[in-house]
């Protein structure tokens, strides 16, 4: 086997992007029951186990070798670029590909975050904005992120396995959500679900959930300037 693989053995830059991708996590989606905490807690170890091998140890590489005899000249840290055999532009076109769609899914999660936060505020019930095209716009950026960075742009053992894992548990977690808004909004939030899609908009709204998701990105970028 290849003594060392290029973009493996960095674990400065693995431990940065983890504390980054958790302050991120933790600061917008706020877990506070027990439940919530262990669906975070699930991504928080998708984030580790992705980081890890992203730029540590390249554990997915080497168990293919070990079981599958995969040719070892063509050893990347990246997956895809080994399966297929494309080297560095199989690696750059799963980046190009995985952090687009990661931005889109962050910039869903922090506007979503936004807008509930702004409707806790006044006491009311937030049915406009992107809540306006799905019903949990925070949870669907958290999938379409984590679907880019540890499927797309660099998929593992561990992340393709507990990846459909964390979106069961959102799932269950946001109709115990469902369950306490209807109790309080009753018939309104009843409304609301029948017209709008829980997770996932309509055929003809995702270049407008798109655009939304550009709100946030925009003000991030403002506010740093």
């Amino acid at each position: 086997m290849k003594d060392a693989i290029a973009h493996s053995g960095t674990w400065a830059l693995a431990v940065i992007m983890v504390v980054i991708a958790s302050w991120v996590l933790y600061r917008f989606l706020a877990p506070k029951s027990w439940r919530e905490w262990a669906s975070a807690g699930l991504v928080q170890a998708f984030i580790i186990a992705l980081y890890a091998e992203m730029y540590g140890f390249p554990l997915t590489i080497y168990l293919l070798v070990r079981f599958f005899g995969l040719d070892q000249t063509e050893l990347n840290a990246n997956l895809w670029s080994t399966l297929l055999g494309l080297g560095e532009t199989g690696m750059m076109i799963a980046m190009i590909l995985g952090y687009a769609l990661l931005f889109i899914g962050i910039g869903l999660f922090i506007q979503g975050w936004r807008e509930l936060y702004r409707a806790r505020q006044e006491d009311r019930l937030v049915t406009d904005g992107l809540y306006a095209i799905v019903r949990h716009p925070q949870y669907s950026g958290l999938f379409l992120a984590l679907f880019g960075e540890g499927f797309v742009h660099w998929p593992t053992v561990f992340s393709i396995t507990v990846l459909p894992v964390i979106v069961l548990a959102y799932v269950l977690l946001a109709r115990r959500e469902e369950k306490r808004v209807l109790a309080e909004f009753g018939d309104e939030y009843r409304a609301y679900q029948q017209r709008v899609p829980m997770f996932f908009p309509r055929l003809g709204q995702w270049r407008q959930l798109i655009a939304q998701s550009q709100i946030a990105e925009d003000k991030v970028e403002k506010r740093s300037n």
